[in-house]
C-alpha cells in the first residue's frame, strides 16, 4: 500500500471525475478497502480495549465489539522478565565479586595467625577461607535463584542462554566437586562448607578468579541473560505492515515501514 504525506490525496482523488480509467483509480479503491477491513482495522483492534456496545442510527445498542488483543511484553509477563533481570544481575554481581583482582581480591593472600594447643602462635601467608567461602556461597545461591526463575520463561533465547550456562557448569563439574561443590540432578549447585574450606584454595582460585575462569564465563552468561530479558521486555505484540500478527515487533515498526 502506498501512503503519501498528504492523507487527503486518497479521498479527494476518489471523488474527482477526471475521466481517467487507468489502474491508478483501482489502487485508491484497494487502499480504501484495506483501511476499512484490512491491516488498519487490525491495528485498531490491537490498541483499543473491548468495545462493549455501539449505538446504531436509531439509538439502540448493538452487539458489535472489537476483540481485545494483548499489548503485553513479549511471550513472557513483565513480572517474569523483571525477575529474570534481577536474578541475572545478582548472579553477575556475586561472580564479579569473586573476580576482583589486586588488593581487594578475596584471593589475595594475607598474614594468617594460628595458635597451637601449647599457646604458641605462628603467622604465615594464606587465604582467608571464611571470606572466600562466603563469596562462593553467595554465587551458588544466586546461580540457583536464576535457574529457578528461568524455568518459568517461554523465550527460547533466554532458555538457550541458560542451557549454555548449565552446560558449562557441567563441563566443570569434576573440578567443582574437588572443592566441595556438587552439580545436582536439577542442574542447581550445592556447596559443603567443611569440604570447601579444607580444599586446595589454589584450585578454588582457578575456578572463581581470573579471565577465562568458570566464574568469569558464568558472569558473561548472566550478563547475556539480563540483556536478553531487557530486550524481551521492550517488545510488544502488534501487527506487521502486511497485516499479520506478530509478538516480535516493537510497537513503532509498522509505521517505520511506511515512512
Amino acid at each position: 500500500m502506498n501512503i503519501r504525506s498528504d492523507y487527503s490525496y486518497l479521498f479527494s482523488s476518489m471523488g474527482r471525475n477526471n475521466g481517467s480509467s487507468g489502474p491508478g483509480n483501482l489502487n485508491f479503491l484497494s487502499d480504501y478497502a484495506s483501511i476499512k477491513s484490512g491491516s488498519y482495522l487490525k491495528l485498531m483492534k490491537a490498541y483499543y480495549n473491548t468495545v462493549d456496545s455501539n449505538q446504531d442510527s436509531s439509538g439502540k445498542k448493538n452487539s458489535v465489539s472489537f476483540h481485545k488483543e494483548t499489548t503485553s511484553t513479549s511471550q513472557d509477563s513483565a513480572k517474569t522478565l523483571a525477575a529474570i533481570e534481577s536474578d541475572a544481575e545478582a548472579l553477575k554481581e556475586s561472580a564479579d565479586a569473586l573476580l576482583v583482582s589486586g588488593s581487594k581480591s578475596l584471593f589475595r593472600e594475607k598474614d594468617i595467625t594460628t595458635t597451637a594447643e601449647d599457646g604458641t602462635s605462628t603467622t604465615q601467608k594464606g587465604y582467608d577461607t571464611d571470606a572466600i567461602y562466603k563469596g562462593v556461597k553467595a554465587f551458588v545461591d544466586d546461580y540457583n535463584a536464576l535457574l529457578k526463575t528461568a524455568g518459568d520463561v517461554n523465550s527460547k533465547t533466554i532458555l538457550q542462554q541458560t542451557l549454555n550456562m548449565t552446560n558449562y557448569t557441567n563441563a566443570n563439574s569434576r573440578l567443582l566437586s574437588k572443592v566441595g561443590i556438587t552439580v545436582n540432578s536439577d542442574h542447581t549447585l550445592s556447596v559443603d562448607e567443611k569440604t570447601f574450606k579444607a580444599a586446595d584454595m589454589s584450585t578454588v582460585k582457578s575456578l572463581f578468579n581470573g579471565h577465562g575462569s568458570y566464574a568469569y564465563k558464568t558472569s558473561a552468561s548472566a550478563s547475556m541473560i539480563d540483556y536478553t530479558a531487557g530486550r524481551e521486555a521492550e517488545k510488544a505484540n502488534t501487527y506487521t505492515s502486511l497485516g499479520t500478527y506478530s509478538p516480535n515487533h516493537s510497537s513503532g515498526n509498522i509505521f517505520a515501514d511506511y515512512f
